[in-house]
């Protein structure tokens, strides 16, 4: 084979997808928890941010990581794989520590987040997505090729 065989050979092949069997309940439940983090955030920065600025911006951020996880889970690949690994890891620890701190302190937000109080107001999926992620994704590690 030449180089340029090789060449687009490489090209050609496209990243083992991570959304075969659980991996696509996986997108859909994140596709679930991105519009409802957005959406909710969204108005409510829009509509009365000066009530909650905190509790507004982390529902945002969460939005945003929900995303970011739903893109790396359809884009596929072990670059992919590794990103969503990440991000589930902060998310988590995102859920643990904001849950954590409306246990503690509920008096630092007026209103939800998303993670408030382990993601009780989202049935606790906030807290256990990225756990079911992690799991997925660790099992995927050794069918993704590189």
């Amino acid at each position: 084979m030449t180089s340029g065989e090789a060449e687009v050979t490489a090209v050609e092949e496209k990243p083992t997808r991570l959304i075969s069997g659980p991996g696509m309940l996986l997108v859909w439940f994140y596709g679930v928890m991105v519009v409802g983090a957005v959406s909710r955030s969204a108005y409510q920065i829009s509509t009365e941010f000066d009530r909650a600025p905190l509790a507004y911006s982390l529902s945002a951020v969460a939005g945003l990581v929900y995303g970011f996880i739903t893109y790396t889970l359809i884009r596929g690949g072990e670059f992919a794989r590794r990103a969503a690994l990440v991000c589930c890891a902060a998310e988590l620890a995102g859920v643990l520590i904001v849950g954590t701190w409306t246990l503690v302190d509920r008096s630092a937000f007026p209103d939800a987040t998303v993670w408030s109080y382990y993601g009780a107001g989202y049935i606790l999926i906030p807290v256990l997505l990225p756990i079911s992620a992690m799991y997925w994704l660790r099992k995927a590690q050794n069918t993704v090729k590189p």
